[in-house]
């Protein structure tokens, strides 16, 4: 893969355009597309190739890339979103990028794969969190899940797990991709700490579809017993004709 150049910010633009469409594989546009029904200008262009792209671009001025960079297509979008991962940078550096660049997500596959890059809850969890709280209250679907696969990737611990129980079930949002990110956390915080998470999946105000999904992941887990599995398989909801069954 060839450096970057960065002259004037429309060269470095064309640039990284151009060597997108070098990196392109249309077969694998085709897979990408068929994922990701409904996003526009997928180009086809692998993870890791875009995570390399983007640790180049993170050594350079991330800062002035990130001002100017294309939102032309899917790849580009999530090229702003593991630079911002890899510069280096804390909260309070990276904040005022971070507010510009999340109402951008739009995709299950930019919110999961920009999530596990941006590590900033390792290093500032209080700050983090509290910077979490406004995407977690949003009205927006991809702005609650980008709150909520963050806690799940780094807060499902003992310091913040009430915490993570209670957010989780504060959610009230009927978009999908929000729900099955309810769900995924839910599911994790009980394959790690089960006897904590069992009351809130006795008991809870979460809509049958994203209840229901919580239990099917947690039975599809390698990591819960079986007995564990027999426990909350007890616990599914029986939904109506008008409901989503599983």
């Amino acid at each position: 893969m060839a450096a970057i150049h960065f002259g004037p910010q429309e060269e470095c633009n064309a640039h990284i355009r151009k060597q997108l469409g070098q990196l392109a594989e249309p077969k694998f546009q085709q897979f990408m597309a068929k994922l990701l029904p409904g996003v526009e200008n997928i180009l086809g262009v692998r993870l890791p190739m875009l995570r390399a792209l983007a640790k180049q671009l993170a050594k350079r001025d991330w800062k002035a890339y990130l001002c100017h960079a294309s939102n032309g297509s899917y790849e580009e979008i999530m090229l702003q979103g593991l630079v911002l991962g890899y510069a280096k940078g804390d909260l309070q550096e990276k904040k005022e990028y971070l507010e510009q660049f999340i109402p951008k997500i739009n995709n299950w596959s930019v919110c999961d794969s920009v999530c596990s890059t941006i590590k900033l809850a390792k290093g500032q969890p209080e700050e983090f969190w509290e910077f979490l709280q406004q995407y977690l209250y949003s009205e927006e679907e991809f702005q609650i899940r980008f709150a909520l696969v963050q806690m799940l990737d780094y807060y499902v611990n003992e310091a913040y797990l009430a915490r993570v129980l209670q957010a989780v079930q504060q959610v009230n949002q009927e978009a999908y991709y929000a729900n099955m990110a309810q769900a995924w956390l839910l599911s994790i915080c009980f394959r790690e700490f089960p006897e904590k998470t069992l009351p809130v999946l006795k008991e809870n105000s979460l809509k049958d579809f994203t209840h229901n999904k919580a239990i099917q992941k947690i039975i599809e887990s390698l990591k819960v017993s079986r007995e564990e599995k027999e426990l909350v398989k007890a616990l599914k909801r029986q939904v109506g004709a008008n409901g989503l069954d599983l």
